[in-house]
């Protein structure tokens, strides 16, 4: 007999209760600066077949409620380009529809190609992706870069493709949202030698080395450390090695972003709240990342400088500036 399939939480459990550290959502709103809706949505239709929500709209609406999510920064980093972008960004352009259609946050998006389509990537993505730019709710490109975990595309592709992106970003003015993976010398190079000092950057999903993350904060003062979920899974210490690091400097705010990266890594510490909880959430969403700014919180006090402490309030109010800095949201 075969492996029985491990079973779904009741859909009933997407919807979260508050976080136990945070009391008052409007002085504690939540940006979430790396989500992948369409995925989220198609997850989501996947795993709850006879699903509540018919729309991304609907699922947005009714998950996210309650829960402060104040904006969102949309990832489409397909090539060819996803033709679906337009709708939704187009469904955020009045505050009216943003109302309607999305209970009130404030809908944002970046385009790029990613490492692992770098051999599809050709003039007419390239002509896609720079049509998307002109859009007024289009923040940045990305994500863009390098993963030599995987290697779904030559590396000397993948460079190549990164460095035209890059250029093209860097002519735009456009914030840049990088991808790296176990590429940690190349991604360095390459952004050293195209992209300006003063240049914002976001080194989305960070799981390299923390010595890395040292260079290019002091490299570039604009650039700022994506944070996950799966900062809380036990199979990855250098994320928390970074935070440990920023709070021993004494940085404060912190130099990072909070993100979900969804519909991936929810955050392990978020079933210390749903006890009831058989199994695993198949999805994750944006009203999970109090979660991850509190084991951010945890983190950071462990090397802490005196009088300097940390809670998940504080650590969701530090992301929340650094997105106003970083994407203008």
């Amino acid at each position: 007999m075969g492996k029985k399939k491990p079973s779904v939480p009741a859909e009933e459990h997407l919807l979260l209760p508050q976080h136990p550290s945070r009391p008052n959502v409007q002085t504690t709103p939540i940006a979430d600066t790396h989500t992948h809706l369409i995925s989220t949505f198609t997850s989501y239709r996947s795993k709850y077949k006879e699903g509540r929500h018919a729309t991304i709209y609907d699922f947005v609406r009714e998950v996210y409620k309650d829960h402060g999510v104040d904006a969102i920064v949309d990832v489409y980093c397909e090539a060819p380009v996803t033709k679906q972008w337009r709708e939704l960004a187009d469904s955020a352009l009045s505050e009216e529809d943003r109302r309607l259609k999305w209970g009130g946050l404030e809908y944002w998006f970046v385009m790029g190609a990613h490492r692992q389509e770098a051999k599809e990537y050709n003039d007419a993505v390239e002509s896609d992706i720079l049509e998307a730019m002109a859009h007024p709710r289009c923040v940045g490109w990305g994500e863009i870069g390098l993963d030599y975990h995987y290697d779904n595309s030559p590396r000397e592709k993948q460079q190549e493709v990164f460095i035209r992106q890059l250029q093209l970003a860097v002519r735009l003015n456009k914030p840049l949202t990088i991808h790296t993976r176990e590429a940690e010398e190349d991604s360095e190079r390459i952004l050293k030698e195209h992209v300006p000092k003063d240049h914002r950057i976001h080194i989305h999903c960070y799981t390299d080395s923390p010595e890395w993350a040292a260079r290019m904060l002091q490299h570039f003062p604009n650039l700022f450390i994506g944070i996950t979920g799966v900062i809380t899974y036990a199979t990855n210490l250098n994320t928390s090695a970074v935070i440990r690091q920023m709070a021993a400097a004494s940085q404060s705010p912190l130099r990072i972003l909070l993100e979900t990266d969804a519909p991936f890594m929810a955050p392990s510490n978020i079933y210390n709240t749903l006890k009831n909880v058989k199994g695993r959430l198949p999805l994750s969403h944006s009203a999970m990342i109090p979660w991850t700014a509190e084991f951010v919180a945890n983190v950071a006090n462990e090397t802490a400088a005196d009088g300097l402490r940390w809670d998940a309030e504080k650590v969701l109010r530090d992301g929340r500036e650094n997105a106003r800095r970083m994407y203008s949201v």
